[in-house]
């Protein structure tokens, strides 16, 4: 991520749509018409505390006046989402870049299924108001599961009668035992069918484990956020520049991009949530930790995600740098 590829906006408009999930309107400072994007889509966003987060854009890609986001406070995360919710106002500029798409639908789908956990209805949003209003006539049905109706967002857009038969809507109200069983839904490859999941890493994973005979390529995700919570087991670790042996200390609380970046080591780097892929760095000794989103299993070995991953049990690693 480039500043100076930044562009100011505006927020337009706030509102709590559910407890503790906030829905942001930005718009042009002058009306002006916004780079358009595509159903699935996130808009890079410098939050007020300094740090780049990408968040999905939740509204109609045929609006090409409004960009909409929903963003969730998470209390124990790394403060983008507190700086969002507490410090952004209506009339305040932000600085986004253009919207960007990992996570767009498939031309050669013939039906959607959607499963979305939490805040992970953002996207799914954007793709059900695109099919809606298109001539795209697939069939698509939503899965969305939360906790607690109040932490629930769009449960008015989603219940309305032009989305009738089309959503299932389940919650937990935080007891396992209530937790809804997919499987019936994945257990038969459909041939033709496309599977988009997005919400808490361990739906992603179930969603993961029960799609594994399923075509890869009939398999989407789109996660919000990797393990990136400090983790009380974490500890302190070395790490050496390979190319000038230079030696910086991570601290137990501190990530590996933050310790190279104060080191004066610049390394490219965009989510800081180990899904978009863009810190990648070549491991040259030791062993890592991996707690992205975006490493195949076979390259493991081989690379890191400095944003979010750290070395094993506090041992020392040397990286191509």
């Amino acid at each position: 991520m480039h500043t100076n590829s930044l562009s100011n906006l505006v927020v337009s408009a706030k509102k709590e749509i559910a407890k503790n999930i906030f829905l942001f309107e930005i718009k042009h400072p002058q009306g002006k018409e916004l780079p358009p994007f595509t159903a699935g889509a996130h808009l890079p966003i410098k939050t007020p505390n300094g740090v780049m987060r990408h968040y999905s854009l939740c509204g109609a890609p045929a609006d090409h006046h409004n960009y909409w986001i929903a963003v969730k406070k998470e209390t124990e995360g790394r403060g983008g989402s507190v700086s969002m919710t507490e410090q952004l106002s209506p009339g305040d500029e932000i600085l986004v870049d253009e919207p960007q798409n990992l996570f767009e639908l498939s031309n050669k789908a013939k039906s959607f299924i959607f499963i979305a956990g939490g805040i992970g209805i953002t996207p799914m949003m954007s793709m059900i108001k695109h099919l809606q209003a298109t001539e795209d006539v697939r069939p698509f049905k939503l899965y969305y599961l939360s906790r607690t109706p109040q932490g629930s967002a769009f449960l008015d857009e989603l219940a309305s009668k032009e989305l009738a038969g089309k959503v299932k809507i389940h919650h937990t109200h935080g007891d396992s035992t209530q937790s809804f069983d997919l499987w019936p839904i994945l257990e038969k490859a459909t041939n033709g069918t496309h599977v988009y999941c997005c919400g808490p890493t361990r739906l992603m994973d179930s969603v993961r484990d029960m799609t594994g005979h399923w075509p890869q390529s009939a398999i989407h995700f789109e996660s919000f956020g990797a393990d990136t919570k400090p983790r009380a087991d974490d500890l302190p670790f070395d790490v050496t520049l390979s190319k000038s042996q230079k030696i910086i200390h991570v601290e137990k609380n501190q990530t590996l991009l933050d310790a190279l970046k104060k080191n004066g080591c610049h390394v490219p780097s965009s989510c800081e949530s180990g899904t978009c892929g863009s810190c990648k760095v070549r491991i040259v000794k030791g062993k890592a930790d991996h707690r992205d989103l975006v490493l195949m299993p076979e390259d493991q070995s081989e690379f890191i995600m400095v944003c979010v991953s750290r070395s094993q049990n506090g041992e020392s690693i040397s990286i191509d740098l």
